[in-house]
């Protein structure tokens, strides 16, 4: 089989460090995904994650609702920040070498105590507002992009379909119009 050299260089222009990483992130994405469905018989997303601990300190029927389930939940959601803090502090500052990242590509590190550690270059107020706008857009579109594109994709749900759709053309949308702004972190 030949393949089209227009078509490996268009997708060497979208992928310019490989596609290595992406698939080894999809897969251990995919993989968590099926352990707790399989678990729980219930789908990931990290909106609801995020919502279920809400339940500790609140009594509106909104939140009582994960009562149930949320001891899982909160255990997934701090799996998330440890995790991140773990590759910060193992890949991101260089500590292990990998060939799926280059470290200190994407921010500035720094030393705190003999630890090498990693902060971005965006703003603060920009990530606190782009936080707020994506709990928003959680709470509008009925999940988020970990609950539909995983999940929601996996199991054919037409909501999920058009939901990422819409993310995917809204967020394409808007990093071409900020990029033709000039704006940058």
């Amino acid at each position: 089989m030949v393949a089209d050299p227009v078509l490996l260089q268009a997708v060497a222009d979208l992928f310019p460090n490989g596609i290595s990483r992406y698939a080894v992130g999809g897969l251990l994405v995919g993989l968590g995904t099926v352990v707790i469905y399989a678990g729980t018989g219930i789908p990931a997303g990290a909106s609801t994650f995020l919502e279920s601990t809400l339940s500790y300190v609140s009594d509106r029927s909104r939140f009582q609702r994960y009562v149930g389930s949320r001891d899982w939940r909160l255990v997934f959601t701090a799996g998330i920040v440890l995790g991140a803090l773990a590759f910060a502090a193992t890949v991101q500052s260089g500590a292990i070498a990998t060939s799926l990242y280059e470290p200190g590509t994407t921010g500035r590190l720094y030393e705190v105590a003999g630890v090498t550690l990693w902060t971005t270059d965006v703003q603060p107020w920009r990530l606190f507002v782009g936080g707020i706008l994506v709990g928003i857009g959680t709470r509008i579109g009925k999940g988020c992009t970990s609950g539909h594109g995983v999940c929601g994709v996996g199991s054919a749900s037409r909501t999920s379909l058009v939901g990422v759709a819409t993310f995917l053309t809204v967020a394409i949308g808007t990093a071409q119009v900020v990029a033709a702004l000039g704006v940058s972190p």
